[in-house]
């Protein structure tokens, strides 16, 4: 098939705060000019201190998704403590780099905390790396660039980063044809665990 009619699209953050991470994304799965979707889907949360943000592929995403979070459930029964950020980027750079011949068509930020905000971002065939302050990922991601470049400030707190992400991926869907859907999906990672925002909060944040 015409690669160019099933491009697809989306735009994912991820933003590192002092006392969190937050990871935000669109709703709108698309397969060429058609929005398949308004509502998808792209963050999910592995274990209790770890959620992922995928764009992509949607197949081989949820595939990657559920080799994770086996490996997150296997990794705390044989170990009694919970797989960590690093172990599980390792994980899945390992599962991506096996397969670079024949790669998963996915991109992922990885988001966690362990007495402090963690951050990664991996490319399709296994590369990764450690983000000191934010990230984007997606058709979207040079307009998101642009809103976190010029707003994002050291030692944010967890609600102005969650403030930031909401508005960069706001920025996308304003103008990226392939970024859109109903709303803005937002997980928080604290030392509270890792929680999907409901859509009232998302829309105070999105004032």
């Amino acid at each position: 098939m015409d690669q160019e009619k099933l491009k697809t699209g989306t735009t994912t953050v991820g933003v590192k705060a002092t006392d969190a991470t937050v990871l935000a994304a669109d709703m709108k799965a698309t397969m060429g000019n058609i929005a398949a979707e308004l509502t998808a889907t792209k963050l999910f949360r592995i274990n209790d201190n770890i959620a992922l943000a995928i764009a992509g592929s949607q197949g081989d995403c949820q595939t990657i998704i559920r080799f994770l979070k086996s490996q997150a459930k296997l990794y705390e029964m044989e170990r009694e403590t919970p797989l960590s950020t690093k172990a599980a980027i390792t994980f899945l750079a390992n599962i991506l780099n096996a397969n670079r011949y024949y790669p998963y068509l996915s991109y992922f930020i990885m988001g966690g905390f362990n007495k402090e905000a963690e951050l990664y971002t991996t490319d399709m065939v296994g590369g990764f790396s450690e983000v000191e302050k934010f990230t984007s990922v997606g058709s979207g991601f040079e307009l998101a660039y642009g809103v976190l470049e010029q707003n994002y400030r050291d030692n944010m707190d967890q609600d102005a980063a969650i403030r930031l992400a909401v508005s960069a991926v706001k920025v996308a869907k304003k103008r990226d044809i392939y970024t859109g859907g109903e709303g803005i999906k937002v997980f928080v990672i604290d030392a509270k665990g890792a929680r999907e925002l409901s859509e009232k909060e998302v829309e105070k944040y999105s004032q």
